[in-house]
């Protein structure tokens, strides 16, 4: 079975996570935790990050510095992972849903205005497939509003919007090292706070609401409890396994870049047969080759095309399902979201095998099965009269 997803080493992980144990610190903040921090605030043009547990943790930090309490709303696209509304429910905001675009398949921002109310306290921007949103757009209009952009990034480490890294528009972003993620430590995730007035708190609530953070820098000689926070700093032996992938990281992006051109080039003309979407590339934004996509033309097509795959020894994997549409969802936000798109795209999406390990002999496999596909099999035949 050739898999959707197989992480991979680059070469130094476990020697990496060996010296962290040499080193006698594998709590949080380490040796390695700091190399990570240099490694990703050179990509992110100097933003301040600091390394959590995960991207859900990222974005629950980042719930807590933007002060969300119940009866706080925020926007956010119904096409994203649960944790992008999760860390603000868990606040007591109340989700805003918002459709997507047809063609990136991001947030459309020419729908969030009409959704803005005095209660609007941020805007959830997710990248998907780590494609930037419209950002100029969506920060003129948060801007003019008073209302905190909120970046998550899980996809989008080392794309770019109209030349720069997305991660660095929001007053907060979120990063994952989830095992999915281009570079990963298993489980994982990064704070970048581009707002300097709330880095200081950033620190005091990651570290449990106290200023241990200061207290190792020399800036108090002792620390105490002085806010809300939580337990987010992971191992510094999930952060050696972490500095070496992300040293590794032109090497990794060039191998996914090999990756996923092939797909695009080898399904075009297919594509156009079928009537199959490839991803779409805005020009004036760079992706990060995150994950290759086609979207089928009908729900009956992508069943066809996942048991088709299937019975090839292929893993080809569906994507969100409409948040506005699942119970908790429905639960929190009664009022009817309008979301046609997002609808639409959660039932014909489908994701092939993606990974820096994937050898040229199985994306073979994977583009042969794609191309040996008999759409019209997924087509009932009409009743007999």
């Amino acid at each position: 079975m050739i898999p959707f997803n197989s992480p991979e080493l680059t070469g130094h992980e476990l020697d990496y996570i060996a010296a962290a144990i040499r080193n006698r610190h594998a709590s949080g903040d380490g040796p390695f935790t700091r190399r990570c921090h240099a490694l990703l605030q050179q990509e992110l043009a100097g933003a301040r990050t600091l390394l959590t547990t995960s991207c859900t943790h990222a974005l629950e930090m980042a719930a807590l510095l933007l002060d969300i309490r119940p009866g706080d709303e925020v926007i956010v696209p119904s096409f994203t992972f649960v944790s992008t509304v999760n860390a603000f429910v868990l606040r007591g905001a109340t989700p805003v849903f918002a459709d997507i675009r047809p063609d990136t398949l991001n947030l459309d921002e020419r729908r969030v205005e009409a959704l803005i109310t005095e209660r609007t306290k941020a805007i959830l921007a997710v990248h998907y497939a780590g494609v930037g949103c419209e950002m100029d757009t969506l920060q003129a209009l948060a801007s003019a509003r008073g209302i905190a952009l909120v970046e998550d990034n899980a996809h989008g480490l080392f794309g770019r919007f109209r030349g720069r890294p997305l991660g660095t528009f929001g007053r907060l972003a979120a990063l994952s090292f989830h095992e999915t993620k281009n570079v990963t430590c298993g489980e994982g995730g990064a704070l970048v706070v581009n707002d300097p007035g709330l880095q200081e708190r950033a620190e005091i609530i990651r570290e449990k609401g106290t200023d241990r953070t200061r207290f190792f820098r020399g800036e108090v000689d002792k620390y105490t409890w002085i806010d809300v926070g939580s337990s987010y700093l992971p191992s510094d032996l999930l952060a050696a396994f972490l500095c070496a992938q992300l040293e590794a990281r032109e090497r990794i992006q060039a191998r996914r870049a090999e990756i996923w051109n092939r797909y695009s080039s080898g399904l075009s003309a297919w594509a156009a047969r079928t009537g199959v979407r490839l991803p779409v590339m805005p020009a004036h934004c760079d992706q990060p080759l995150h994950l290759f996509y086609v979207l089928l033309s009908s729900r009956a097509h992508r069943a066809s095309l996942i048991a088709h795959l299937a019975a090839a020894g292929i893993q080809a994997v569906s994507h969100y399902v409409a948040l506005h549409q699942s119970p908790m969802g429905r639960r929190l936000a009664p009022a009817i979201a309008d979301c046609p798109v997002t609808e639409d795209v959660s039932g014909r999406l489908l994701r092939l095998p993606f990974f820096v390990g994937l050898s040229a002999a199985d994306q073979d496999r994977v583009l042969e099965a794609m191309l040996g596909w008999d759409e019209t099999a997924a087509v009932p035949s009409a009743p007999a009269p």
